[in-house]
């Protein structure tokens, strides 16, 4: 079943909750649609009385700032223990290769890191728990979880809603293709980071020293 499809069977009201715990929980580490989700809902608020779009945009940003914030938490607790343990759970989403590459992104980039992690979906997840196993202070943590969960929480919202009702009669028929769209940015954003963890694994194992009996 469609997430769209999916939504229109929870209550008006629910669909508050729904969106803010999946972000949340996609916050926190764990792999969920958040996007698919956020983007259904605003379409939705467009459509429906029921569903507030200024309502809908907090909410996905509380659960955006929240969720992170735990997942700092975890991963301050955890440290690179959790990260491997993780690693085996969720090969796909936490494999040696994907926490170099957001490592070196969180090196080299600090709170932008942060920041601009809420837009790619793969960042998105790891930007609270490897944060917190890096020790970056927690208020620097917490002003780009904030700005950032605000900006692409709020913003995603605000323009799908815009284009829901300018273009309602439209959207009404096609509006899969915004579904399409967030899952082609999604999809494409994770090849990038997969091949620039193929890039950093290869490189790692370059750098490895042979030995004198090989």
């Amino acid at each position: 079943m469609h997430v769209q499809e999916w939504l229109d069977t929870v209550p008006p009201a629910a669909v508050y909750a729904v969106v803010a715990l999946v972000i949340g929980l996609e916050s926190l580490g764990i792999p969920l649609p958040g996007e698919i989700v956020l983007v259904s809902a605003a379409l939705m608020s467009s459509q429906h009385a029921g569903i507030n779009p200024i309502v809908l945009g907090a909410c996905a940003t509380a659960g955006a700032v929240v969720g992170d914030s735990i997942g700092y938490a975890i991963g301050r607790k955890g440290g690179r223990p959790m990260l491997a343990w993780l690693g085996k759970k969720f090969p796909r989403h936490f494999s040696e290769g994907h926490v170099a590459t957001a490592e070196r992104s969180f090196e080299k980039w600090g709170m932008w890191a942060v920041f601009f992690g809420r837009f790619v979906a793969l960042l998105r997840i790891f930007a609270g728990p490897l944060a917190g196993v890096l020790h970056m202070p927690y208020w620097k943590f917490l002003t780009a979880n904030v700005l950032g969960g605000i900006c692409w929480a709020g913003g995603t919202t605000a323009v799908i809603y815009y284009v829901g009702v300018v273009a309602e009669d439209w959207l009404k028929r096609f509006s899969y293709l915004g579904l399409a769209a967030a899952v082609l940015i999604g999809l494409t954003s994770m090849l990038i980071i997969k091949r620039r963890a193929k890039k950093v694994q290869t490189e790692q194992r370059e750098a490895q020293p042979v030995s004198a009996g090989d």
